[in-house]
């Protein structure tokens, strides 16, 4: 027990220390990212509550745009959609619209929540496309760490949400993302679940049914926080109702660094983006 303890209170040290050094490394990958090639529309609402707020990322290429919608990480606490202008900067250059979404956090909001979050900003997104000049047509959702989890959970769901939108999800990413785990005791997430609701259900896994989207579930090689064995069970449960999933590992990155090397910055020097970018241009573009 004691070992079990000293392990939990190592990860979540190690968790806060690289969360802390992504909040400012965030800042200022956002203060050196281009603002040319894409304008920005600032905290739009998608709902009543306060943290149902969106920007939206608008790339000036021109012709109907493909959208991605982009959930942020931070075990569910913390993090905020002011800290990935980076992020939409990266796809908007190669002609997507981005979305990049907050929803409510633990511990004050738990499971389902803040997945619900991303089901309205969805479904706003879908209903307001002619007055926010994006379409909804042909969508993918990427989400890292916590985001991973939400997104998941927002296509495989203990209760089926009514998504407008279902049917034009084509791709999900899932970077560093925790699919399958017991939460109970977790300091890293029991904060965001109810402990009295066992994880099998709650967890993605265990609602997988069969569709058409396109799964890539991206791994960090270092990561010290989210285990493998998260996507590699996802990967299993697709596959065995023949869902496509992939499975990618990006070298040299861990779990926060993961996300700053899909920044223009740093891209360069790893195969997130490229990456990223080769499986979008395959799922979403007309060809």
């Amino acid at each position: 027990m004691q070992n079990r303890l000293l392990k939990k209170y190592s990860e979540l040290s190690t968790f806060y220390r690289e969360f802390q050094l992504h909040d400012l490394g965030s800042l200022a990958i956002n203060r050196l990212t281009p603002r040319r090639g894409y304008t920005v529309r600032q905290n739009i609402a998608y709902g009543l509550k306060a943290r149902q707020r969106l920007d939206l990322y608008l790339s000036s290429q021109t012709g109907t745009k493909p959208l991605i919608v982009f959930v942020h990480g931070g075990s569910w606490q913390h993090g905020d959609k002011r800290g990935y202008r980076f992020a939409g900067e990266a796809f908007t250059r190669y002609g997507y619209d981005v979305a990049v979404i907050n929803y409510h956090l633990a511990p004050e909001h738990r499971f389902p929540g803040y997945v619900d979050d991303v089901a309205a900003a969805l479904n706003f997104l879908d209903q307001q496309q002619g007055r926010l000049g994006i379409s909804t047509e042909r969508i993918a959702l990427i989400g890292h760490s916590a985001g991973a989890f939400n997104i998941a959970s927002l296509l495989y769901h203990p209760r089926k949400l009514e998504l407008n939108v279902r049917q034009n999800i084509r791709t999900m990413i899932g970077i560093a993302g925790p699919y399958h785990f017991d939460y109970k005791g977790d300091p890293l997430a029991e904060h965001a679940f109810d402990p009295d609701v066992p994880y099998q259900q709650v967890m993605p896994c265990y609602f997988v049914e069969k569709n058409h989207i396109q799964h890539y579930l991206f791994l960090a090689e270092k990561d010290r926080i989210v285990k493998d064995s998260n996507a590699l069970d996802l990967q299993q449960k697709l596959v065995e109702l023949d869902n496509h999933c992939e499975i990618r590992v990006i070298p040299g990155t861990g779990h926060v660094s993961i996300m700053g090397s899909l920044s223009s910055l740093f891209s360069r020097f790893f195969s997130t983006r490229s990456a990223m970018i080769e499986i979008l241009d395959r799922t979403l573009k007309v060809h």
